[in-house]
């Protein structure tokens, strides 16, 4: 009996037994092909396998069968919200309405599919309908009546109809909970509606309410319009009349005032909050950096300020009164040092530092601003040991513990970072498996790229690889919320929800997840890993009877240190195992049975590497399509695959970004090289290719090309050090000229910073100008006198004491000189 078999099919799924599972629906299906109940039973075990499409296909043919069945009409509308059948999912709505209409959820889920289909004027009629059904007496709040009309508000505004969402909103203000957000929507809707003496008196009622919120205070100056800056700064002083205690009426004028009256209301501004004691001071003022004048003027105080305290107590000593506490000019030299460090003048910021926590040594904020500092500077050794010495100062402290954990994993101590973060795991387990089940992402982010510096390709894709899981399960875990959300009527939570979903991918966290695994695989085709005894037999076939016997020891060494570590992962993996079989098996029961699980070795040692690359840039080319490495990324995948109308179609995406970017200049070189090289491509693609070529490169040939580009781009190292590449590149007998382009160290250069001379660095130990040791090291002294605390251009006394990153000739500059 076809119906019984599936029945029993489902209840063996939900035993976790997937595979007799399938078997008995198949055999049910077989023996009763006409039952909407078989085809319903096997769409439910696709859709517990997330097969959502398959699934969406059983449902199909179960109403086929029977048209009218309530339950198969909503577990499809479910499946087809999740992926985005909007289409689908208005007809399966309407059908639900027609079969239930006293329903609320029909009524909701229908106008919700007309709102995701920008249908506007729909989308309001049936919500008019429905509430008009609502018997919600005019003096009583009732919460979901309240999110109703606060949704339909949202829907009008999203179809541009101000004064329609103008009136709504008065006419309903009294019956919505949430008054913040309807003084708010009246200011916006005046503001659209061109009724500024209005718009002025909603905003100074919601400022009156939250004096600190930056988006009133730009509301009332579009209301108030200001011609002048007197008048401008005439609102901030009534309002700071009003609320003396805000800091914003008093913050928000810096960003518009000059001159003197810059300098008196900056002064003002400053005293207070050093006389305070206010550690957050310079980051409220970092936005004013952009400007010289300003940070020329706040230097000018700030230092005034700390040599008169140091002498006598005051801020002046033309001043008269009562004397500053000591604490004063601890936070001057505290902002002191982070001005300094901001304008790259890492030796004076240390000093003021040091003074700072000479007066007092056990103030967190002073040791993890030096520990910030020595980052900046590219001493990450450093950098870690110092916000080390800040969390013992206070242990129970999770921001400071996550500080330290993320600085320990840039500077490459990925074993130290763990067990600083094991201090807020849970206990009994592993705290890298439980970051990880936490979704713990800027570890897991951190993790990756460390492990990639580092050279263990594996262990970092196994991070990236987590990561995306989590994104997946994020995606995954709006199923339960469709139905919740509708019976709950949070309606406007629930559309912010589906429209976060949609771009979901576009977080950094998933970005850089990407790049490092796009990064690692491309590395991996270019540099297969061959087998480790095959490497050193070929390498030892070169070496001397004392760098033999010299490697071979190095050699024991590791082996036995490999031992011992692989000796205690196993002992930590049987524990694991221990502790998590049983929560597993409750998991396994739960969702679609265990994972495959990630084996470091096994992803390095993938057979297809770029395929592998392009799972995870698919979601990046349709997310972020506004970001130049996304497709210089795209180019470099396809580059390998030799797929030239890809490479094209990601060249021109990326020159209408940024047509002066310094990578895309390497990639467009290669490609039209590659281009002309290939004799035996289509014709025509062949035609094409020539025709986009000529648009860009505008009838010149690589040589002139690359000429122009290192003429217009003189005063950049990044762009002078791409030019140079690509002149090596193409005529290897420049070698010379391109290596004195590369190296140039003047001080007009704009971007002579730690990280950008780092990747030059690198590009002379990798071969991209031939073998060049002499001339490395000649750079890498130069850098040093110019960035002395940097350890990528620390003097090496031996071979032993190179780091790993050198070793591989490999530096991770955004490891190594990650520039905030």
């Amino acid at each position: 009996h076809g119906e019984t078999l599936a029945m029993k099919g489902l209840t063996l799924n939900c035993l976790g037994k997937k595979d007799e599972a399938y078997e008995f629906v198949r055999r049910g299906l077989r023996n009763d092909l006409k039952s909407h109940v078989c085809w319903h039973v096997y769409g439910l075990l696709q859709r517990s396998d997330k097969k959502y499409d398959e699934a969406i296909k059983c449902y199909r043919n179960a109403l086929k069968l029977d048209k009218d069945n309530l339950q198969i009409l909503r577990d499809l509308s479910l499946l087809q919200i999740q992926m985005r059948d909007l289409e689908g999912y208005r007809e399966t709505r309407y059908q639900l309405l027609q079969l239930r209409p006293t329903q609320r959820a029909s009524w909701i889920g229908y106008a919700i599919a007309y709102h995701l289909l920008k249908d506007y004027d729909t989308a309001l009629r049936l919500l008019e309908e429905f509430r008009k059904t609502q018997q919600v007496p005019p003096n009583k709040i009732d919460y979901e009546y309240s999110e109703l009309l606060l949704f339909q508000n949202d829907v009008m505004r999203e179809g541009n109809l101000f004064q329609e969402s103008l009136e709504h909103i008065e006419a309903y203000e009294k019956q919505i909970c949430d008054q913040l957000k309807v003084e708010e929507i009246k200011g916006e809707m005046l503001l659209k509606l061109g009724r500024l003496e209005e718009a002025a008196s909603v905003y100074r009622v919601l400022i009156d309410r939250n004096a600190e919120n930056w988006s009133y205070y730009e509301g009332l100056e579009k209301a108030l319009q200001p011609s002048t800056v007197e008048k401008r700064l005439q609102i901030y002083v009534e309002v700071g009349n009003i609320n003396p205690r805000a800091v914003s009426p008093k913050r928000l004028p810096l960003n518009f005032l000059s001159g003197q009256k810059f300098r008196e209301k900056i002064g003002k501004f400053l005293r207070v909050n050093f006389s305070k004691g206010c550690p957050p001071l310079f980051t409220t003022l970092k936005s004013l950096y952009s400007n010289q004048e300003k940070v020329a003027v706040i230097q000018e105080l700030v230092t005034g300020y700390e040599s008169s305290l140091k002498t006598c107590d005051l801020f002046s000593p033309n001043e008269s009164g009562e004397k500053e506490p000591p604490t004063t000019l601890l936070w001057v030299r505290y902002f002191l040092a982070q001005h300094f460090d901001k304008l790259g003048k890492r030796a004076l910021a240390l000093e003021y530092i040091n003074a700072a926590i000479e007066s007092t040594p056990t103030l967190i904020e002073l040791f993890y601003v030096k520990a910030k500092i020595y980052k900046h500077a590219g001493n990450l050794k450093e950098a870690a040991k110092w916000m080390d010495e800040a969390q013992s100062l206070d242990t129970a402290d999770r921001f400071i513990n996550s500080k330290c954990a993320k600085y320990m994993l840039r500077a490459g101590m990925i074993k130290e970072a763990e067990e600083m973060c094991s201090k807020f795991t849970r206990e009994g387990t592993s705290s890298m498996d439980n970051l990880n089940e936490m979704q713990c992402m800027w570890f897991q982010t951190e993790c990756a790229t460390s492990y990639q510096s580092l050279g263990k390709y594996g262990d970092a894709l196994k991070k990236c690889h987590e990561i995306e899981r989590h994104f997946f399960e994020i995606t995954d875990d709006q199923f339960d919320f469709h139905t919740y959300c509708m019976r709950k009527m949070t309606l406007r939570a629930y559309v912010d929800l589906l429209k976060l979903e949609d771009v979901l991918r576009r977080h950094s966290f998933y970005f850089k997840a990407a790049r490092c695994a796009i990064e690692i695989y491309l590395k991996l085709h270019d540099n297969p890993l061959t087998n480790e005894s095959q490497e050193q037999e070929v390498n030892s076939e070169n070496l001397s009877a004392k760098e033999l016997k010299k490697m071979l020891s190095k050699q024991r060494r590791a082996q036995k240190k490999a031992k011992l570590e692989e000796e205690r992962r196993h002992a930590e993996r049987e524990r694991q195992q221990k502790n998590q079989k049983k929560r597993r098996d409750e998991e396994e029961e739960e969702t679609s049975g265990p994972k495959e699980e990630l084996v470091p070795e096994k992803l390095e040692r993938i057979e297809n590497p770029l395929e592998e690359a392009v799972k995870f840039l698919t979601p990046l080319k349709n997310l972020v399509a506004d970001c130049i490495d996304t497709h210089l990324l795209a180019f470099e995948i396809y580059f390998r695959k030799g797929k030239f109308l890809l490479m094209l179609q990601s060249v021109k995406r990326a020159h209408a970004i940024d047509a002066d970017n310094p990578w895309l200049h390497e990639c467009l070189i290669r490609f039209s090289k590659a281009v002309s090289d290939h004799s035996n491509l289509h014709e025509t693609i062949n035609k094409v290719l020539t025709q986009e070529m000529k648009k860009i490169f505008a009838k010149k040939n690589y040589e002139s090309f690359n000429e122009e580009f290192l003429k217009k781009k003189s005063n950049s190292v990044e762009h002078l050090l791409s030019g140079a590449k690509m002149m090596y590149f193409l005529d290897n007998s420049r070698q010379e000229k391109a290596i004195s382009i590369a190296t140039q160290l003047d001080e007009t250069m704009s971007d002579r910073n730690v990280k950008t001379c780092t990747k030059v660095l690198e590009a002379l130990l990798d071969g991209s100008f031939g073998s060049l040791q002499l001339q490395a090291e000649d750079y890498r002294t130069a850098c040093h006198k110019l960035f002395p605390l940097a350890t990528a251009f620390m003097p090496m006394a031996n071979e032993d004491d190179k780091s790993p990153a050198m070793n591989n000739a490999t530096i991770n500059h955004d490891v190594l000189s990650n520039e905030i």
